[in-house]
């Protein structure tokens, strides 16, 4: 098993806290999440003190933002407990995997489906069981009876102005945003609610509840599921809490026109092929058009004489994504899985497609992850100058 190459701060690192609009956004994408630590850890590498003041994650970006924002320590130490969260996790540490709990799982999913739903009190809330991810995260977290004490710390210090974590009300089928910080003007919009709330490590779980695959998590006396099921605008927290410069990192690999008209599978297409198209059009493909949309807003901003802008203001954004399909990473993993959810997975068709984007999503294989990690390094090295460019310009 391969070891994360050591933390260390570049020489001649700069020192500085950065901008004080500063905003991070980290979607979702299940096990995709560790790309984004790959990223951390060039900038922590080059900008060790630097400040995220306002910090959003959606699904299980917002593991990586709770643990930013709820972190002592400076940027550099908080990348490091990132990277030994993401580079020790294991498929156990998320969900059981065990032959009797899949099969149990399975089995009651059957049986209710047959019985016509009579004895709702025994509904299956999900295909796999993710209590060992609540213990795993509450453990890493430091969370105090279930809430990160962090955040609240890192508030009153002045540190950090809020944590949101976007959530998907499956009970009123609105996105929810929930925030933690100062000073907050709350806003809403269409199918979009905002809500103060202490942030705890049941809010983290339901923003990265898969649906279907991962169990729905009760908060406040509602069922919350996958935040990124439902928010079509995964810029727009931060925007609303006040960042004017924001780094948003994305888990989709950009295809290149080639490799759209490519066929995945050739024949009638298997479940996993489904499965993939669908949550790629809810977790990895809105972030990209929420993007255009900001662009097309500045553009217009600029053409507005500055007296004439009243609140509005330009919104620098800097997005940053794989340089290669994770979908297809995945697949050369997937023999590590362990046997039992290996079965179910192959049953499902991941043999069949040469992109089982599903896959990269539930494959939370130690090498896999640090495989990502590895790239999301790689790829901020690459524009390591347009990153120390877009953290440096003078307002």
């Amino acid at each position: 098993m391969r070891s994360l190459e050591p933390l260390a701060i570049n020489p001649g690192a700069n020192r500085t806290s950065g901008p004080s609009d500063l905003g991070i956004v980290m979607s979702g994408g299940g096990a995709r999440a560790a790309y984004q630590v790959g990223f951390l850890r060039c900038v922590a590498r080059r900008f060790p003190d630097l400040r995220f003041p306002y910090v959003t994650g959606v699904s299980a970006g917002a593991i990586n933002a709770a643990l930013l924002a709820s972190h002592h320590g400076s940027f550099f130490q908080a990348v490091q407990e990132l990277s030994e969260l993401w580079g020790n996790l294991s498929v156990q540490d998320v969900y059981r995997t065990d032959t009797r709990s899949l099969v149990m799982n399975a089995v009651k999913w059957l049986r209710q489906l047959g019985s016509g739903g009579i004895g709702s009190a025994k509904l299956v809330r999900g295909l796999v069981d993710t209590e060992p991810l609540r213990q795993y995260l509450s453990e890493v977290l430091h969370c105090v009876d279930g809430e990160l004490t962090g955040v609240r710390y890192n508030l009153d210090c002045g540190r950090l102005k809020a944590l949101a974590i976007s959530t998907t009300s499956y009970s009123t089928g609105r996105s929810v945003t929930f925030i933690q910080g100062r000073d907050v003007q709350l806003w809403e919009r269409p199918g979009r609610r905002p809500r103060l709330a202490t942030i705890s490590v049941e809010h983290i779980m339901a923003s990265a509840a898969l649906p279907l695959f991962f169990p729905a998590v009760e908060v406040e006396k509602a069922w919350y599921g996958d935040g990124g099921i439902r928010l079509i605008a995964p810029l727009s927290p931060a925007v609303h809490l006040g960042a004017r410069r924001i780094i948003a990192i994305s888990t989709r690999y950009q295809p290149t026109r080639a490799e759209e008209d490519e066929q995945a599978v050739y024949g009638y297409p298997p479940p996993v092929q489904v499965m993939g198209v669908l949550l790629n059009s809810i977790f990895l493909d809105l972030l990209d058009h929420d993007a255009m949309r900001l662009e097309r807003l500045n553009r217009l901003i600029d053409g507005v004489p500055p007296e004439q802008r009243g609140d509005l203001s330009e919104v620098r954004l800097l997005t940053l994504r794989p340089s290669a399909d994770l979908g297809k990473l995945a697949g050369t993993f997937e023999a590590d899985l362990p046997r039992a959810f290996r079965f179910l997975t192959r049953g499902l068709g991941t043999q069949e497609t040469r992109t089982p984007d599903f896959l990269s999503l539930i494959l939370f294989d130690r090498d896999y992850l640090k495989a990502l990690i590895e790239m999301g390094e790689r790829d901020a090295e690459a524009r390591a100058d347009e990153i120390e460019a877009f953290l440096l310009v003078d307002d």
